[in-house]
């Protein structure tokens, strides 16, 4: 079984921020079990109660200086940003990961809360909205502030639930990463990410998560979420207006994921927009393009539309998708 052509991130060229942004200033940030978390702010002279600060939620296993290009982006239009690192990965990570102990609702319930306090604490009476991708559409919904968000953008967020997949890469992938990923973590104590040019060092606790063959959060083994029905669960909390964005070539982020994610918003307002890469003229996107500053002229004025106004432009590329109910399948 060949792979290589499973997505990975070391084909996606990630951009680290340019060292003549002096706005960009690192931070540090302690979570409510006392863990520290580092991040990167850009922050206005002045304050500006009218005006939104962003937190952007990272991927699994994704390092917050990917977005960093797309914080100046969202800075250059006004906006304050926040980006950070969950436990255990890049600016938040500990000595060593054997033994270490994180996983996605620590991720969640931990690190995005501690972001939305700090949002709170350092932009008093501003606006907060939040752009996450992949799982960082997930870990919106699992602070318990979630209440505070005023508008949400997902760009292919799902739980990585392997019947999801698109059905060409489908074994590939669960070969990879449900069955590969999980007995490296093993036999490492972690997973080492990093050396096979996969993806970032990652605990084991959130491989564990991302390898068990359920498509249901409250059913994660290492979740403090075990058995709450779906409308007790913090994502309920969010009413936050969503646009939850999907590229058609993304084979985790396939229609199914993206709206079995979005069943779990039942407090909020939300549209699924699905983007071809033949919508914006180009031959492919995948899962983790989208923040790259190659696609600011297309992709980016998208999310920036809806942090503004909550709104898609006409003309917008792409198709919105009729709500659909994920829990009846």
């Amino acid at each position: 079984m060949n792979l290589q052509d499973t997505p990975s991130l070391a084909a996606t060229q990630i951009e680290l921020p340019r060292t003549t942004d002096a706005v960009a200033q690192p931070f540090k940030q302690t979570a409510a079990d006392g863990f520290i978390l580092g991040g990167f702010a850009w922050r206005h002279t002045h304050h500006d109660a009218a005006r939104p600060v962003v937190i952007i939620n990272a991927a699994t296993s994704v390092r917050c200086r990917h977005y960093a290009r797309f914080a100046d982006y969202l800075f250059g239009h006004g906006f304050d940003v926040i980006t950070y690192d969950y436990r255990g990965i890049g600016e938040s990570r500990p000595t060593s990961l054997k033994g270490f102990q994180a996983s996605w609702t620590d991720w969640g319930a931990l690190d995005f809360e501690a972001m939305l306090q700090r949002a709170q604490r350092e932009f008093p009476r501003q606006p907060i909205n939040v752009v996450g991708h992949s799982f960082g559409g997930c870990a919106a919904g699992l602070g318990a502030s979630g209440h505070l968000v005023r508008r949400l953008v997902t760009v292919g967020a799902q739980f990585a639930y392997w019947r999801d997949y698109a059905p060409a890469h489908r074994w590939r992938m669960f070969a990879k990463w449900h069955v590969l990923m999980p007995l490296i973590t093993m036999i490492c104590g972690y997973f080492p990410g990093k050396r096979l040019g996969w993806l970032e060092d990652t605990p084991a606790g959130v491989v564990r998560d991302w390898s068990t063959p359920t498509p249901r959060y409250e059913r994660r083994p290492s979740g403090r979420l075990i058995n709450a029905p779906v409308g007790q669960l913090p994502f309920a909390t969010v009413t936050a207006k969503t646009l939850a964005i999907s590229i058609s070539d993304d084979p985790y982020g396939t229609i199914p994921a993206i709206e079995r994610l979005l069943g779990y918003f039942t407090g909020s307002t939300n549209t699924h927009l699905r983007i071809a890469p033949e919508d914006i003229a180009e031959e492919a996107v995948g899962h983790f393009a989208f923040f790259r500053s190659a696609y600011q002229a297309t992709l980016w004025p998208i999310a920036l539309r809806w942090l503004q106004n909550g709104e898609l432009a006409p003309g917008t590329p792409g198709r919105t998708i009729p709500r659909s109910c994920p829990f009846n399948e």
